[in-house]
């Protein structure tokens, strides 16, 4: 599936900011076998003083922008083309959860796609005993590491209800668990921490929902603005898999990755401090257009 990817992201604030840092992670990446990026222009308003391009340790892209002049507005629009490939037909090889705890303490790397990084509480994700028995409630025996996923992610989406009002981007995972209300945000760091807590290594994807409805279906919860979903670790033999807690489904070619990380902390579009005082306003825009609708 090709798609054309706009995203403009404005920033305001009451009083004009002075030394503004920013550190940017909004542009979609290659990713073997699962999409290509054929043109990716990210522009910023008013011009950067200093602007560098470089990788975090997870490999995801990043962009430093630096004001030394106060500004009062700015303005981050990213132009992409996009292709996202079907993901491939697999076979369920994935372990059991007991079988699974000792294929991972088989694994001895450490590099950024190892699982060992994902496998403990973090501060958008803790590991509370609510979540871990809520978790715990929808196993079977005998299920595999990748049923697991897909049953608690099924749960998750049964019980929670999507809403844009009742969170924001700092509301702990726990409250929007407790009055199963929120955003996507919050679905995915709820089943980050249910399946860390039963021993299912479990990160966050960062990216793009497409906005195209197909006839006489209703869009997808969360298009229209940076959308996020879980990965999992299911075993040597399967590695990372991917699945969307919001829309009940494992991700395929709806969506465009923009980051992954243990958290929302590691993949955040914008994250910079400025001096400055006052208040600050922010909106997003989004469009994913399908190229290649018959």
């Amino acid at each position: 599936m090709l798609y054309d990817v706009n995203l403009q992201i404005d920033y305001s604030y009451e009083s004009p900011t002075d030394h503004s840092r920013n550190l940017l992670r909004i542009l979609p990446p290659d990713i073997s076998g699962v999409q290509r990026v054929l043109s990716r222009i990210l522009s910023v308003d008013p011009l950067p003083a200093e602007r560098y391009d470089g990788l975090d340790y997870f490999g995801n892209d990043t962009t430093s922008v630096v004001w030394h002049h106060p500004i009062k507005a700015f303005t981050l629009k990213l132009v992409s083309k996009v292709e996202r490939f079907p993901p491939m037909q697999q076979l369920d090889f994935s372990p059991s959860l007991e079988a699974l705890s000792r294929e991972l303490g088989s694994v001895r790397s450490l590099t950024p796609t190892s699982p060992h990084h994902f496998t403990v509480a973090t501060r958008r994700a803790p590991i509370t005993p609510a979540m871990t028995e809520f978790a715990r409630m929808h196993l079977a025996p005998g299920m595999t590491s990748l049923q697991a996923v897909h049953a608690i992610g099924s749960a998750l989406h049964g019980e929670m209800t999507f809403d844009a009002e009742a969170t924001d981007v700092d509301t702990p995972a726990e409250t929007a668990f407790k009055n199963r209300h929120g955003v996507c945000q919050d679905f995915t760091h709820i089943m980050i921490a249910c399946l860390r807590g039963i021993g299912i290594p479990a990160g966050y994807v960062s990216g793009f929902l497409r906005t195209y409805a197909p006839p006489g279906q209703a869009k997808l919860e969360g298009a229209d603005a940076t959308h996020a979903w879980v990965r999992a670790w299911v075993g040597i033999e399967m590695g990372w898999v991917e699945f969307d807690p919001t829309n009940n489904q494992p991700s395929g070619t709806d969506y465009i990755t923009i980051s992954t990380g243990r958290d929302y902390d590691d993949v955040a579009p914008v994250r910079g401090a400025m001096r400055g005082h006052g208040e600050q306003e922010t909106s997003q825009a989004v469009d994913v257009v399908p190229l290649d609708i018959a």
